[in-house]
């Protein structure tokens, strides 16, 4: 499709409300597509509540940081791979079966996750759903892209984002589900199988993308497609403009082979359209936001509530923030326009990221007392305790950073002193039968709500400007002859910056404290407004035509204190 992905606003999604009744095979298209996306979101929320209850079952993975990060990480190590070779196999083979075979990684992956008898088969489970993860999320809003009418593009696209966002939620929803069956975190992974099971099934039943058919050579197949999408007095226009778009791609991909990184970086539009596109993207990522995604439930844990269940439920909120804040930007994007939109975003999320660190260090400070007459009730005092020098200064977070090894058994009254145990089964579950709550990962705390709140002002201000505005600046701000190798370039750094994120976010919070983690998050971020207000123009309402020349003109502000003029700025 030329010029990106169309944007979608809501006279767009009232058009494409009216077309599904007029036209159903339309939706359907979209929708079947569209589960993947869903399944993309779903693997991304999922294993935030699966990690509690594994690491129930798994002492080893309870103990050890490495283990956590990698059963999250590798999902998103596969989805490199899955992302890299997924835009080979969708030209080589269609976008269809491009699809098919994501869905069926995917579900190879979550029966291989369902029935893991180990970590060792975790990781391996999770690294066959990165891959089909990876796929999907190139292939599914491609082939929507493709097989549907020019002016409800971007509403059928977008159906895609939502459903992402949607998955996530649903994710929430199946952990919550579960928490009380046996088998809890193999009934959260392996349920995932259903829907790509049901794609499978759907998209059998649904033709190639009538753009790769037409580029293909199969133009009768292609036209008979349109036909089915396209009302009667629109087909002969759509299908000469498939063929003079196809026909310009082909020379953009004749002209691509000789492109590489040196001409890239001299060409002055792509340098700082990459700083921009790349840069936000990167931002993105390192503001933290799949640190409170994949980790939502231990960051409530951190924050003071014990229980499994009320984080997943607590969780719950986050995620439906999340989903509606990816419809707000709907509106809002061609409104504000999308830098001030991440301007407004950043700001709030400093603010937020602010709060959080304040919450998690008055909760780290004034954690409760250890004491030795709580202690000594039980049998199993975690040794490090008895050991101690100074025992009567012992707090519960000192308790817990002694080693991985102990927990901490609140008093009826949690912010009273309570007892500093070996951590297991029976030390549980005899605090349980005392009516008392059990402590491994945060302290019992009255600045928990605090902590809270800063998650929800988080996802509420990230989610409709930093979510969405990295993804649509991406999609014009490259000059057309370079769009495709300037998009693989921003795909490949989203992965690899999620990876890096989501891998280090548990060591940090050992090794620094979870506050400060959270002020390492905000220090990133008040760079990050500094970065939008240098190198990010503003591109709404701009044709595509005229983003490179705009690029050439005065792409980057070093005296952003100063008003750009309408002349031609010096260039950088």
């Amino acid at each position: 499709m030329e010029g990106g992905v169309p944007e979608a606003d809501m006279s767009a999604f009232r058009e494409c409300l009216s077309l599904s009744w007029k036209n159903p095979y339309v939706l359907r298209l979209a929708f079947s597509a569209g589960i993947g996306g869903l399944l993309f979101g779903y693997d991304t929320g999922v294993i935030s509540g699966a990690l509690l209850y594994i690491r129930d079952d798994f002492k080893a993975v309870d103990r050890k940081t490495w283990l956590q990060e990698a059963i999250v990480s590798t999902a998103i190590a596969g989805a490199i791979i899955g992302a890299s070779v997924g835009g080979w196999i969708n030209d080589r083979f269609g976008r269809k079966k491009g699809i098919l075979l994501a869905d069926f990684l995917f579900f190879l992956g979550s029966a291989i996750l369902a029935a893991a008898p180990n970590p060792a088969l975790l990781i391996v489970g999770r690294v066959f759903v990165g891959i089909g993860v990876g796929m999907a999320s190139m292939a599914s809003p491609l082939y929507i892209s493709e097989a549907s009418p020019t002016r409800v593009r971007g509403a059928l696209v977008s159906l895609n984002s939502f459903l992402i966002t949607g998955g996530q939620f649903l994710s929430y929803l199946i952990n919550l589900a579960f928490t009380k069956a046996p088998g809890t975190w193999r009934w959260m992974l392996g349920v995932a199988a259903a829907p790509a099971l049901l794609q499978i099934v759907l998209m059998l039943t649904l033709p190639e993308s009538p753009r790769w058919l037409y580029r293909k050579g199969k133009e009768e197949e292609a036209i008979g497609i349109l036909k089915k999408i396209y009302a009667a007095d629109e087909v002969d226009a759509e299908i000469q403009a498939l063929k003079e778009s196809v026909e310009a791609e082909i020379k953009e991909a004749e002209s691509s082979e000789k492109i590489n990184m040196v001409k890239l970086l001299r060409t002055t539009a792509v340098r700082r359209g990459l700083y921009a596109g790349v840069g936000l993207l990167i931002f993105q990522q390192f503001v933290g936001i799949n640190t409170v995604m994949y980790y939502s439930p231990s960051i409530v844990q951190l924050a003071g509530f014990a229980s499994n269940r009320t984080a997943l439920l607590l969780s719950l909120i986050t995620s439906g923030l999340n989903a509606f804040g990816s419809i707000l930007s709907i509106y809002f994007i061609d409104k504000a326009g999308r830098r001030k939109l991440a301007l407004i975003s950043l700001c709030g999320v400093v603010f937020s990221l602010a709060l959080l660190t304040v919450a998690f260090r008055e909760s780290e400070i004034h954690s409760p007392m250890v004491s030795a007459i709580e202690s000594s009730r039980f049998n199993g005092t975690c040794p490090d305790y008895r050991a101690a020098v100074n025992p009567g200064e012992w707090s519960c977070m000192k308790c817990l950073k002694s080693s991985p090894a102990c927990g901490f058994c609140a008093a009826d009254d949690k912010l009273l002193p309570g007892a500093c145990l070996i951590s297991n089964d029976y030390t549980k579950k005899l605090c349980g039968n005392d009516h008392r709550a059990w402590y491994t990962r945060g302290c019992p705390s009255k600045y928990g709500w605090a902590a809270l709140i800063g998650l929800a002002l988080y996802i509420i201000f990230f989610s409709p400007g930093m979510g969405t505005v990295p993804w649509v600046v991406n999609s014009e701000i490259y000059p057309l002859r370079f769009r495709g190798v300037c998009g693989g370039i921003a795909s490949t750094t989203v992965w690899i910056s999620n990876l890096i994120v989501s891998e280090s976010f548990l060591s940090l919070t050992e090794a620094l404290g979870t506050a400060w983690t959270f002020m390492l998050f905000g220090i990133v971020a008040v760079v990050a407004i500094f970065f939008v207000i240098i190198f990010v123009p503003e591109t709404k309402g701009v044709p595509m035509e005229e983003v490179e020349k705009m690029l050439e003109q005065r792409g980057v502000q070093f005296k952003f204190w100063q008003k750009r003029d309408s002349g031609s700025d010096e260039k950088h």
